[in-house]
């Protein structure tokens, strides 16, 4: 099989980041019953970036609560930590989703 230069790079970074050869990253994608459509892929992706938005108005609540609770001296010591699992789960969707372009 003949590749291009930049499609060979791109195979032997994919087989590195999956700690596989690339004979063997190539047998197992051309035998996998398992591949994706592109329509699911966009699916998937479409749902990701859904669950981003989600994740974002539960970090804006996070901050309303948190906000509140500093303006009557009860803040809540969780709120913080909350917030930034929130923004950590949005971070790595948002990788997650680059990863799938």
């Amino acid at each position: 099989m003949w590749v291009t230069a930049a499609e060979e790079a791109a195979l032997v970074a994919r087989a590195a980041r999956e700690k596989v050869t690339v004979p063997n990253l190539l047998l197992t994608a051309a035998l996998s019953e398992e591949s994706e459509t592109p329509t699911q892929r966009k699916a998937a992706m479409a749902e990701l970036m859904a669950i981003h938005t989600l994740l974002a108005r539960v970090s804006n609540n996070v901050n309303q609560i948190a906000r509140h609770a500093n303006a009557g001296d009860e803040f809540p010591l969780d709120a913080k930590a909350a917030l930034a699992y929130v923004r950590d789960v949005a971070m790595r969707i948002d990788r997650t989703i680059e990863g799938l372009m």
